[in-house]
């Protein structure tokens, strides 16, 4: 599977970006991509998890991004969203999306990571 993240920029506080991250392939009779999470890594940081969707659509966040981000998947399309709003300096870092797979005819589980986007907050 790969991932292809989007939309990353630069943007002053308060202001708002729209993330995507698109998969080679999602879901067929044989294969799931089933949990999607973004995860960020700022400077001199570990990479954290800023929100989670999962095949059934449950969702969750971290706390430092409840009420201002939103994430959402559209299997039709193979994509997942991160609508990101009222940002802060401090939710400048590397974005990446990453998919949790399990195929079917293997059984195998696998993990996989999109190139990262670059979000930059200006104070």
């Amino acid at each position: 599977v790969q991932l292809q993240a989007s939309g990353g920029g630069l943007v002053q506080a308060g202001g708002s970006l729209r993330l995507s991250c698109r998969a080679s392939r999602m879901i067929s009779s044989t294969f799931w991509a089933t949990d999607f999470g973004w995860y960020r890594q700022a400077p001199g940081k570990q990479r954290e998890l800023v929100a989670g969707v999962s095949r059934d659509d449950s969702k969750d966040y971290g706390d430092s991004v409840k009420g201002r981000f939103t994430i959402s998947r559209n299997n039709a399309k193979s994509a997942v969203y991160l609508q990101m709003s009222n940002l802060k300096p401090e939710d400048t870092a590397v974005y990446y999306c990453e998919t949790d797979t399990i195929d079917f005819t293997s059984m195998v589980v696998a993990r996989y990571w999109g190139q990262g986007t670059l979000v930059t907050v200006s104070s």
